[in-house]
């Protein structure tokens, strides 16, 4: 082989060795819109998505749910797998002096900081999190920077079954079949047969009864985050939708921004 023959061939391996590094680390810069906030050393795991650090705050990795534990709360049973998804955000984080970076809202309502998470070398620990499968995207409206990424990672673990996607208790839940879900947040799949705005609320609805099949209803108020256009073309499609399902006239999940919702199709 010639001299340059061997130096396009070092070339290859090395961007294909830079594209396996970016697969298992995923990192995320200041360009992607986050704030800086400064720098912390972790010193306690409360949980697959919340950790203490040493000056004393304690910090939701924003963008996640994990496995819930019962954290002292009486007559809460642990989630299934909650335990190693624990020890998954210790092995990432624990002893470490982390980046803290924001991109919506900084505190919750429990005054914990709503934070994106670096290590050293730019690993993004949200990303880490989900590409293992330990933890499932969950966003608010105020607080959606990076989703795409987000739910890229989790399709990937979800289509691998890393992780919790191997258990049933987080599969993926049909929409003509949710009785035995309520009061739980999940992933439901299924094809809208109607979209109807009543008294300012719109109604996407999976079944031909609407007291009684799952709906998504969309508030007024949250409805200027969506076009009324996107909202109708939704009809007839298959769609993924993520939130807590609750019972009212049937199984029904309230959407407050578009990333809550996937089209399949």
């Amino acid at each position: 082989m010639s001299t340059i023959g061997r130096h396009f061939l070092l070339l290859g391996r090395l961007l294909v060795l830079a594209a396996c590094v970016f697969v298992v680390a995923p990192s995320i810069g200041q360009s992607d819109g986050l704030v800086s906030g400064g720098t912390a050393t972790v010193v306690e795991i409360v949980d697959g998505d919340t950790l203490r650090l040493d000056d004393g705050e304690q910090v939701r990795l924003v963008g996640l749910q994990a496995p819930k534990l019962p954290l002292g709360r009486p007559n809460f049973k642990a989630w299934p797998l909650g335990n190693e998804s624990k020890t998954a955000l210790a092995r990432l984080t624990l002893r470490k002096s982390l980046q803290l970076s924001f991109g919506g809202r900084k505190r919750d309502r429990h005054g914990r900081l709503l934070a994106h998470l670096h290590t050293s070398d730019g690993t993004w620990i949200q990303g880490e999190m989900l590409r293992l499968g330990w933890a499932r995207v969950y966003t608010f409206h105020d607080n959606r920077r990076l989703v795409d990424q987000m739910l890229r990672l989790e399709q990937a673990a979800r289509r691998a079954k890393r992780g919790i996607w191997a258990h049933a208790f987080y599969g993926l839940r049909s929409a003509d079949n949710l009785r035995g879900d309520i009061d739980s947040f999940q992933l439901v799949e299924g094809r809208v047969r109607a979209v109807a705005t009543v008294k300012g609320r719109t109604y996407l609805n999976f079944g031909n009864d609407w007291r009684r099949d799952f709906t998504i209803m969309v508030a007024g108020k949250d409805r200027r985050r969506f076009t009324v256009r996107r909202l109708a073309a939704l009809e007839g499609r298959l769609v993924r939708v993520r939130g807590w399902l609750r019972w009212r006239n049937g199984p029904m999940i309230d959407v407050t921004h578009p990333e809550q919702i996937e089209v399949l199709e």
